[in-house]
């Protein structure tokens, strides 16, 4: 019985080895090749952000710094003004140069802005995006030129020209070298360069010096007050004046005969 036993036992095991194993289509992609470097690029990435927890939590402060500037970084990125927000601000400040008098607008600003309304009108305007930021610098030609100047890419400007080429920075949703030339476009600094040196600059009014202004304009409406003494002295010079100006006229009744009084 036991040899029986065995034998069966043989035959079956040698049965199950010989048989082919049925397996599914998903099991097959599972291993292979694709499929071990896919699970296993997923358990690497499921790791990283295991550590990245885990060091977040252990080191809150180092976390937060770069969250803060990854933060900060995207909202650059979306903030970056572009080619069609330069055009705009341009011809904006030039609108508003346009309107003040050639005595009253500045002269850095009105030339700074002119330069750039005729490079723009020239097309040779270029706009370079570096990603954070955003520069404006000028070309010699328009890119629809077609001088050979402008088209041979050996005359091209070189790279290292740029710094000195750039016009303007745009970042964080502004023009920076636009907005500081026009700080105080509506002053004429032509018309105080004659004056001293001290009263060529002015500084802004402390709190203290706004407040007694205002108190000195609100007591110049009120009616003048007169003191006691001021008004008795007032009173007895009307007196005098009035007693001199009644002892002429008496003397002449007195001085009338009594014909003249008839008539």
């Amino acid at each position: 019985m036991a040899a029986s036993w065995v034998t069966r036992r043989l035959f079956c095991a040698v049965a199950e080895t010989a048989a082919p194993v049925k397996t599914g289509r998903w099991e097959r992609l599972k291993n292979s090749r694709a499929g071990v470097w896919c699970r296993s690029l997923c358990s690497d990435y499921k790791e990283a952000c295991r550590e990245v927890v885990v060091g977040a939590w252990e080191r809150p402060i180092k976390a937060s710094v770069y969250v803060a500037l990854l933060g900060g970084a995207w909202a650059c990125f979306e903030t970056k003004p572009d080619d069609l927000s330069f055009d705009k601000a341009l011809l904006e400040r030039s609108n508003q140069l346009g309107l003040l008098s050639a005595w009253i607008r500045s002269s850095a600003s009105n030339g700074h802005v002119q330069s750039l309304v005729k490079l723009r009108n020239e097309g040779c305007l270029r706009h370079i995006s570096l990603g954070l930021l955003t520069l404006v610098y000028r070309a010699d030609y328009d890119p629809e030129a077609s001088l050979y100047e402008a088209c041979c890419s050996n005359l091209s400007v070189p790279w290292r020209e740029l710094p000195q080429r750039v016009l303007d920075v745009g970042f964080a949703g502004r023009w920076w070298v636009l907005d500081s030339k026009m700080k105080d476009y509506d002053v004429n600094e032509e018309e105080f360069k004659h004056l001293p040196a001290h009263m060529q600059t002015a500084t802004a009014p402390g709190a203290k010096e706004v407040e007694r202004n205002e108190s000195l304009h609100k007591d110049s409406w009120l009616p003048l007050e007169m003191e006691e003494e001021e008004k008795g002295i007032n009173a007895t010079a009307g007196k005098q004046d009035g007693v001199v100006e009644q002892e002429p006229m008496k003397s002449l009744e007195e001085e009338q005969t009594p014909a003249q009084a008839k008539a």
